[in-house]
């Protein structure tokens, strides 16, 4: 029998959407623990938008938006297809259910959410697609005062907001400040929001910083330990059994048991250039990631070593990015639908609807060996909308004179800057001029679903995402694969149980978030659909490991 140093009901490791599992334990009368890696919380999940995309959920239910389990299912079906296990139906409907079980639990716990209106799915309208709502099934976190969080402030992975107390739900519209009343409205908003918190002497927080951070809160109100700077070196396996980790605590080898399980929540590996060659999509070697620091896979080698299945491991929650001056990766999301602009690759062409969900662009990239691909844009639509987080029009020296933005008086010039045939991109932007004049896009279908719609311009008719390219001077940018995390890993059933390779459970091993292979396949079906998987399979991981099994599912749709 091994000797312990410290013993607990559940033992989580990573504390991201993990934070999810320790409440769990917490509230179901078991010992948690939580531990992580780096010297702060949250992850990667600290870092993103922090929005959660849920089917059904309460707040839609409260709000009056039509939607339910069976619509939920069509829609993920829909979009995801058969892709195996992963995404089996018995885990689409345990993430539809739990998902809103989940929601109410947390409210219950203190944490409060407000619905992203408008955030629409991001196969919303799509021709083809059924059971896409346009107005959205994504929440987020309501503002928090980090100042509730006492001595763990410092402890919390910062966000990306720079101090501004901007809802994710409100950063598209926002964008068009110059352009819509409706954005001027929100903006006043957000900036009275920020004046209000610095008034009041709040670290006010929203996104990704504001769900962990009241996470973190009820974790800490529930006395769960948290040990930051902790890493897992192994696990201890006693009959077949995963009993306890081996864990270095600030530099000290502890023997921990966890006598419920173990939930693996601890990341994937995008930031591991050794494993990104080894599966990912290539080229890849780990460079173009905006994932947290901590993101290097290790948590993943154990469980494969152990015997665990994986899937998807070649696949990411891709993000088209450029690679700033400095180095660090600047994500392309609004950019790629606004008027004005095309994505191209070495030969001048358009291969794909560049307003897509920027994981299906990114994996367009792979797909037409079009990386670096070139965003091509002329100085209107550069004056009027934001770039690399900068406003409209504000274009830094540096992005110039270091090469990371080519700017020439004519097409032909620009091409040649960025190395693509000029012939080509010529006939291209010709051909899409024609389509903006039009409104209409019949090679890709541009600026026809919903959320083409949201992240274009609304005040540019009769399409919001098409403008000619015919206003100098132009400008390009080099577009790679980024992405915020990789999507594929350990296989799980519906109750968050890691696999073994010949289809049985790990006993006492639990699994989440982007060490798993996620649910949502090779698709990103709406805002927020990695850390709402996150979260949901963390709270499934944590009611069957401490004896409450979670509600079962609504039955399983056909098909």
């Amino acid at each position: 029998m091994t000797d312990w140093d410290y013993v607990s009901d559940l033992v989580v490791v990573g504390s991201g959407g993990g934070l999810c599992a320790a409440i769990v334990a917490a509230a179901n009368g078991r010992e948690a623990l939580v531990i992580e890696k780096t010297d702060v919380v949250g992850g990667s999940t600290a870092m993103s938008g922090g929005v959660l995309w849920l089917p059904n959920n309460p707040l839609m239910q409260e709000q009056g938006v039509p939607d339910s389990f069976e619509e939920g299912m069509e829609y993920l079906q829909a979009v995801v297809g058969d892709v195996g296990p992963a995404s089996s139906p018995e885990r689409r409907a345990t993430y539809i259910t739990e998902g809103a079980n989940m929601v109410r639990f947390l409210r219950d716990a203190g944490m409060r959410f407000v619905r992203c209106e408008g955030y629409s799915d991001y196969y919303a309208d799509v021709a083809g697609v059924p059971a896409g709502k346009a107005r959205g099934r994504s929440i987020e976190p309501a503002p928090f005062d980090g100042n509730e969080l006492g001595p763990w402030l410092p402890k919390l992975r910062t966000s990306f907001t720079g101090g501004i107390a901007i809802l994710t739900g409100e950063a598209a519209t926002v964008g068009l400040v110059r352009r819509s009343p409706k954005a001027m409205r929100i903006a006043a908003r957000v900036a009275a929001r920020t004046m209000a918190g610095r008034l009041r002497r709040q670290t006010l927080l929203t996104n990704g910083a504001a769900l962990i951070g009241q996470a973190l809160k009820v974790v800490i109100s529930r006395a769960v330990p948290v040990w930051t700077e902790t890493a897992l070196e192994d696990l201890i396996v006693e009959d077949g059994r995963v009993v306890g980790a081996v864990v270095r605590k600030q530099g000290r080898v502890m023997r921990v048991r966890a006598r419920d399980g173990l939930v693996l929540a601890a990341g994937g590996f995008a930031r591991n250039a050794e494993m990104r060659r080894r599966y990912s999509m290539q080229p890849n070697a780990a460079e173009w990631t905006s994932s947290n620091p901590g993101d290097t896979g290790e948590v993943l080698e154990m469980a494969i070593a152990l015997g665990a299945a994986t899937a998807l491991m070649d696949d990411a929650w891709w993000i088209p990015s450029s690679i700033l001056p400095d180095g660090s990766p600047a994500m392309c999301i609004s950019e790629r639908s606004k008027p004005g602009s095309i994505m191209v690759d070495s030969a001048g062409n358009r291969f794909f609807n560049e307003a897509v969900s920027y994981m299906e662009a990114g994996q367009a990239m792979y797909q037409h060996g079009a990386v670096p691909s070139w965003l091509v844009l002329d100085s209107r639509a550069r004056r009027r909308y934001t770039f690399a987080f900068r406003p409209p029009g504000v274009t830094p020296k540096e992005w110039l004179t270091s090469g990371y933005m080519k700017k020439a008086d004519t097409l032909e010039d620009l091409a040649m800057q960025c190395g693509i045939d000029p012939a080509g991109l010529l006939r291209s932007v010709e051909r899409f001029n024609g389509f903006a004049r039009a409104g209409v896009d019949p090679d890709f279908h541009r600026g026809e679903g919903a959320h083409e719609k949201y992240q274009g311009d609304i005040t540019n008719k009769p399409n919001a995402c098409l403008g000619p390219i015919d206003k100098p001077p132009f400008y390009a940018v080099a577009m790679y694969p980024g992405d915020v995390g990789t999507s594929g890993g350990l296989l799980c059933d519906e109750h968050s149980r890691v696999l073994a390779t010949d289809g049985s459970t790990i006993p006492g091993l639990y699994a989440t978030g982007n060490c798993t292979a996620s649910v949502m396949g090779r698709c990103y079906p709406g805002a927020g659909a990695s850390i709402g998987a996150s979260f949901v399979f963390a709270y499934v991981a944590a009611q069957h490991a401490t004896g409450r099994r979670a509600a079962a599912p609504a039955a399983v749709a056909a098909g």
